[in-house]
């Protein structure tokens, strides 16, 4: 399941406006090649759409929902499995990285740092 341009353009503009006016050009290129990829946009629609803290299972269990395009239920726990090791091991450091998210390793939760605004009014 991909997701549609104007969602996508949202996305986006909500990332971008997170990003101090003054920001140089290195954080902008990598907010932008961040963006590049389905998955992590996908998590960060999850989180943005919540608006508050998740558990890490949590945005993945939604995250293989949005890109198998079924319930939870009728998706097979390997594929649940295999999105929540990579968002954890390669699109949740990225993030962290471009100050998007926050993570508590601790307590395994994830925290929105970018305006959900534009994240919302997309899903509408």
């Amino acid at each position: 399941m991909t997701t549609s341009a104007p969602d996508t353009a949202d996305l986006t503009l909500s990332v971008l406006d997170a990003l101090p006016a003054d920001a140089p050009a290195a954080p902008l290129t990598n907010a932008l090649d961040i963006l590049t990829n389905e998955r992590r946009r996908h998590v960060l629609r999850v989180v943005g759409e919540q608006g508050e803290t998740m558990t890490l299972p949590d945005v993945a269990d939604e995250v293989a929902v949005r890109e198998c395009g079924r319930p939870l239920p009728e998706i097979q726990p390997e594929t649940v499995t295999e999105t929540y090791i990579s968002i954890y091991h390669d699109h949740l450091p990225r993030l962290v990285d471009a100050n998007l998210l926050a993570y508590d390793q601790e307590r395994d939760l994830v925290h929105p740092r970018f305006a959900t605004d534009a994240v919302e009014s997309s899903t509408n």
